[in-house]
């Protein structure tokens, strides 16, 4: 279902196709292993293979936002479609989450700037 590159202190996981309630619950638990991975500092969650997303996947992404936070840790948004953008920005949660352009622009010690299209 997705890839997840390990790269200590940071964590990109990329979820492909669609996070819906069909893939939420799986896509939850590597979320959780790579938020409470010793040596961790920031989990870094690419969508850009993301086509769909639904309220299961946004949830899914809200709860390991939660999370990260109850461990200290960072938790970004990256590579965001203009499909998904527009579902983030509907429900506001373009303002919860720290979103980057791309893996690249990701700095596991500062905060990515806000990319709004």
């Amino acid at each position: 279902m997705q890839t997840v590159l390990a790269h200590k202190p940071i964590t990109v996981i990329r979820p492909l196709d669609h996070l819906n309630a069909a893939t939420s619950g799986e896509f939850g638990q590597q979320l959780m292993t790579a938020i409470s991975a010793p040596g961790v500092a920031a989990v870094l969650v690419d969508l850009g293979a993301v086509k769909f997303i639904d309220s299961s996947g946004l949830m899914a992404l809200v709860w390991g936002l939660k999370q990260a936070k109850k461990m200290e840790r960072r938790f970004s948004l990256c590579s965001v479609s203009p499909g998904i953008r527009m579902i983030l920005e509907l429900s506001q949660l373009d303002r919860v989450f720290d979103i980057c352009e791309n893996v690249e622009s990701f700095d596991a010690e500062n905060s990515c700037a806000k990319q709004h299209q």
